[in-house]
């Protein structure tokens, strides 16, 4: 006889698994510069907003972003996934990244909001949202620099004021006591 309740969970035990892999795997591609398995990780159809949709195109699109840098540590220090169903799901992805970026070492701190799908028996990313606290060279304090000397991040890193929570939380209060660069303000 089977249980079809113990079945079910044992399904989506290992579905979470598979989607805990996804972003490991991504920050291998990305610091082996292996963008066939990087770009296989991705949905056939994965949509490009103005871009396009496909992994060719999505190739294209990447290859040159990963010549900004030289060598790259991508740590991946927590993951959260949520199964929406069968074959969806969504998450968020905690990464601290380093990049060898001519003679700086630029670290990053970021959030990447996902969403999954799995197709033919794979999870795989059907979109990939990435979200920066900061971009600075190891040498600088991400304050002084404005929270983006990389420069990557047109109008500064949204997190963590991308927030509405954090938003909410702060905003009847004067940070300043906490903080040298409040949100609004200019280094």
């Amino acid at each position: 006889m089977v249980d079809h309740a113990l079945a079910g969970r044992i399904v989506r035990i290992e579905d979470r698994l598979d989607i805990e892999q996804l972003p490991i795997r991504y920050a291998i591609a990305v610091d082996e510069r292996d963008v066939d398995a990087w770009v296989a990780l991705f949905t056939p159809d994965i949509r490009l907003g103005r871009h396009g949709q496909g992994r060719e195109e999505l190739r294209r699109q990447i290859t040159p972003q990963l010549r900004w840098f030289y060598r790259s540590v991508h740590q991946i220090v927590g993951h959260r996934v949520e199964l929406l169903g069968p074959e969806t799901a969504r998450g968020q992805v905690y990464c601290r990244a380093e990049h060898e970026v001519g003679d700086r070492w630029i670290v990053m701190a970021i959030r990447y909001d996902d969403e999954y799908q799995k197709v033919d028996g794979e999870w795989l990313f059907s979109r990939r949202r990435e979200r920066h606290w900061y971009a600075a060279d190891v040498t600088e304090r991400p304050q002084a620099v404005g929270f983006d000397s990389w420069g990557t991040t047109p109008g500064g890193p949204g997190l963590p004021h991308g927030f509405p929570t954090w938003v909410d939380f702060w905003a009847p209060y004067d940070a300043c006591d906490v903080t040298s660069q409040p949100v609004g303000a200019t280094p």
